[in-house]
């Protein structure tokens, strides 16, 4: 059976050049890159290079701006816990309700430990309200760290707005933003527009590295202390030596990503495009979440009436389709996604969501066969589901907006 990955928003595939760049430093190349002799040399210079590479994608001044991590999810610690531990003088930090849970869940352990942590909400279709925004900033606010992109609906916030209106508001309010779905997708420059943003974090895996490797970028001056503490590695922001292939393969991934952005953003927003007009057109009772959002070009995330997402991916598996109902890192949980509760999807959709993610690598023939097996999984899902009887009983549906609907 030919397999359709369709959920790169959870992870990707390596890509054959990142792969050919990486192999060196397992076999040859394999020294420590702070080791003295000369062979370590040659592995210290590409670390050098790998992170001038990064640093010059995402428009950094100075490339020693660039903290090398083992995944996003350290990243973001690094970043919340860096600027708590920096700044014990204030105890607010400003967050949304919708973040991944590598944000989510160290706010929430934070608001348990007696910090003051506002989860500011978001409208039906995904998108935060600025004006809310500033109110919640006060002389007590330490940290803001919003995410750029959902995980699970690949809405955009204005993250560039929000870091401006905080420094405007009090400079001395570190911004932070977790940017793991966006790098490589959407360009960045910190120099520019971004340039109030204070840390930024990433991972190698949602773009065409391995998994394994993360970043986190620090603007000069800004107080964060070290998450990881022992050797000197990194300036001594963060112990632990450097893992030499994978930061290669990173750093190659994303100069990849930036040079074939324009051509690779328009091809496969087509790809989600058609599936989204397919979806809508032949299946009754759905609705696109953040349909009328700034939205990541490869991101679908559909929600269906009176069907259940885990019986759905099963039968999606079973024709070879690879899907999410939303992040990977909470998969194992059988609640509801907190991101689908804050868009105040209804209770008879809220567990029938699934997120199809594409990449380079999609092409028309896997959409075809998408467009082919999703619409007959839902058909057959309602075929057993007693509240779809209900439903198809009455008239009322269309008059609520549920046929066809979108947020």
């Amino acid at each position: 059976m030919r397999i359709i990955y369709a959920d790169n928003n959870a992870t990707t595939r390596i890509a054959p050049e990142v792969y050919e760049a990486m192999v060196p430093y397992f076999t040859e190349q394999y020294f420590n890159p702070s080791s003295m002799y000369e062979p370590a040399r040659g592995v210290a210079d590409a670390l050098t290079q790998a992170r001038k590479t990064i640093a010059a994608r995402l428009g950094a001044a100075d490339s020693r701006q660039i903290l090398f991590t083992s995944c996003a999810t350290e990243s973001n610690n690094a970043a919340i816990q860096g600027a708590v531990k920096a700044n014990p003088n204030r105890r607010h930090i400003v967050t949304t309700s919708v973040e991944h849970p590598a944000v989510f869940e160290v706010c929430k352990d934070l608001d348990r430990n007696g910090y003051k942590v506002t989860f500011l909400p978001v409208d039906a279709g995904g998108n935060l309200d600025v004006g809310e925004f500033i109110r919640a900033l006060s002389p007590e606010t330490l940290l803001v760290t919003i995410m750029h992109a959902n995980n699970e609906t690949g809405v955009i916030f204005p993250v560039e707005q929000l870091a401006r209106l905080t420094k405007e508001t009090d400079p001395s309010i570190v911004f932070h933003t977790d940017a793991t779905q966006s790098v490589g997708k959407i360009p960045i420059d910190l120099s520019a527009e971004y340039r109030h943003v204070d840390m930024l974090s990433f991972s190698g895996h949602k773009l065409h590295a391995p998994k394994g490797v993360g970043a986190l970028f620090i603007r000069r001056g800004t107080p964060c202390r070290p998450l990881m503490i022992g050797g000197h590695q990194e300036e001594g922001r963060r112990a632990g030596t450097e893992n030499v292939p994978y930061i290669v393969a990173m750093a190659t991934a994303l100069d990849m990503a930036m040079r074939n952005h324009d051509e690779d953003d328009a091809r496969i927003r087509k790809l989600r495009d058609r599936l989204e007009k397919a979806v809508e057109e032949t299946i009754p009772c759905v609705q696109v979440n953040g349909k009328e959002s700034p939205r990541l070009s490869n991101t679908l995330n559909v929600s269906s009436h009176y069907v259940e997402g885990e019986g759905m991916l099963f039968q999606l598996s079973d024709a070879g389709i690879c899907a999410s109902s939303g992040s990977a890192c909470t998969s194992g949980s059988l609640e509801p996604s907190h991101v689908l509760i804050a868009l105040k999807i209804p209770f008879t959709a809220v567990h029938g969501s699934v997120r199809f993610s594409f990449s380079r690598y999609n092409t028309d023939e896997d959409v075809d066969r998408i467009i082919e097996v999703f619409p007959q999984v839902v058909a057959n899902l309602r075929k057993v589901s007693p509240y779809w009887d209900n439903e198809r009983n009455a008239p009322r549906a269309n008059a609520e907006g549920l046929i066809h609907g979108s947020r």
